[in-house]
């Protein structure tokens, strides 16, 4: 396949390219081998890309729901036909295998682009009788939004932000990962080819400076950032200067209790999708495993066996099911950490080891008797390393599970459905699972609370993100005064 793009950007409905911006290369994670290059926007790309959104978006709102929405259902059709080509695309710019590529990524954006696509002609808004006089409120568009996409999943999350904010009436300008920056350029050639207008759905590239110019420019009306909570409060701060809208899906170090009645393979499968999926790089992932003490021995055992059948491959082979790092720098981010889970006497159950091969191959790593206080169960590790904690009773989970500074997820495996309830409704967390993990339908709305972020995406919630609401009040007799 021929990773390389037609040029770095998608601007106003073509690609266009502009060498005088830092180059940016492209790794393959599976061999480390360049596979492609981009250039970082300038200032002038930059401007292009703002100007093309202003101009376009003020026609795109001027429009019906119904026909934004047949255009975003139209794109979910040809990325659907495209499935096997994009995914193969998202394996190179990740890393992932394709046997979940082909399952979870491009067809999540498809998923997206058809949900909002529904929904974009019953925004609508409503009536307020007050005696002869009444209100009347309309659901009108932010304007320009800004994009900031995460590296794990670059084609879902180029549609996740793109699909309600274009049904809405707005433009977007999406701005991959540096990490990952192939994918989003395929998501805004579909749209394009799918009837979009021209200018409403731009890709510009770059690090931290395009990102900050973008969120910092006065012609921009909503930003929304999918990375870690370090990022996530200076785009915040940067954001709130100008007083917009903003959506901010962070990090987290979610809690997963399984209570010693729970089926032990369905807990052990909801702790393998909560912590190996995608390599671990994923920010929902219930990383502190709490296991109650009647079962632990027996869940590390079966979780031991299960693990072993992790198939570390060539990515592009659909019998492998668990990839490499993204990175070679988040590789060593994560070595650092089981050193650490080492040092502070955690014990080690399985991996913890780098494949001696090229690419950047972490072994599924385990670790039990681990305490409240050891790094590993205080920070995100953002990579394939499991920390199970053993617990007493209800209470004392649920004060411990809530001991983070963060709340994206949290979930509960039990056969007694009035406590898996009970302590759902118990644990601070936005997205949360009850016998099940990870699970992310467009029609749930998903994000966090605490340090893990600020709205919703998906679902109908997201729509509150990218609009705005205007009233209208109506006097139907005649106005009195003071005077």
């Amino acid at each position: 396949m021929d990773t390389h793009p037609k040029a770095s950007h998608f601007i106003n409905g073509h690609y266009v390219e502009d060498t005088n911006g830092t180059p940016i290369p492209v790794i393959y994670p599976a061999t480390g081998a360049q596979i492609a290059t981009v250039h970082a926007a300038t200032p002038q790309i930059i401007e292009q890309a703002i100007t093309a959104a202003r101009a376009a978006q003020v026609e795109w709102a001027a429009m019906t729901g119904t026909e934004r929405g047949r255009i975003l259902r139209r794109a979910a059709d040809i990325m659907r036909s495209r499935n096997h080509e994009l995914s193969v695309l998202e394996t190179y710019d990740t890393g992932k295998p394709l046997q979940e590529t082909l399952v979870a990524d491009a067809t999540s954006g498809a998923d997206a682009l058809e949900y909002f696509g529904g929904l974009a002609a019953t925004l609508t808004g409503e009536h307020i009788p007050l005696g002869e006089d009444w209100v009347y409120t309309v659901r009108e568009p932010l304007g320009v939004c800004v994009g900031i996409g995460a590296w794990n999943y670059p084609t879902q999350i180029a549609c996740w932000k793109g699909a309600p904010a274009l049904a809405c009436g707005n433009a977007m300008i999406f701005k991959p990962s540096e990490t990952t920056p192939l994918c989003a350029l395929k998501v805004a050639e579909i749209l394009h080819e799918a009837g979009l207008p021209a200018g409403l759905y731009n890709v510009v590239q770059g690090m931290g400076e395009v990102g900050s110019a973008l969120v910092s420019d006065p012609r921009v009306d909503k930003v929304s950032l999918t990375g870690s909570v370090t990022t996530g409060k200076k785009v915040y701060t940067a954001a709130a200067a100008g007083m917009k809208h903003v959506t901010m899906e962070l990090g987290g170090k979610s809690p997963l209790v399984i209570f010693d009645d729970a089926d032990l393979d369905n807990a052990v499968s909801g702790a393998i999708n909560g912590n190996f999926y995608s390599t671990g790089q994923v920010c929902s992932n219930g990383t502190r495993v709490f296991v109650q003490k009647g079962i632990k021995e027996a869940f590390l055992a079966r979780l031991a066996e299960r693990v072993q059948g992790a198939i570390l491959g060539d990515p592009l082979d659909e019998a492998t099911n668990f990839g490499p790092m993204v990175s070679e720098r988040q590789m060593e981010i994560v070595k650092s950490y089981i050193a650490r889970g080492t040092a502070e006497g955690a014990r080690l159950v399985c991996g913890g080891g780098q494949l001696d091969k090229d690419g950047f191959w972490l072994e599924p790593t385990v670790f039990a008797d681990v305490t409240d206080n050891m790094t590993i169960a205080r920070e995100e590790i953002f990579g394939p390393v499991m920390a199970v904690l053993d617990f007493d009773d209800e209470a004392e989970v649920i004060a411990r599970a809530n001991d983070t500074e963060f709340g994206l997820s949290a979930g509960v495996f039990t056969r007694d459905i009035s406590r898996a309830h009970r302590v759902i409704g118990k644990l601070r967390a936005g997205s949360c699972f009850i016998n099940s993990y990870n699970d992310a339908p467009v029609e749930a709305p998903f994000g966090g609370v605490k340090a893990s972020g600020v709205g919703r995406e998906n679902s109908k919630e997201a729509i509150q993100h990218y609009s705005q609401v205007k009233s209208v009040y109506v006097r139907m007799g005649d106005v009195e005064a003071a005077f």
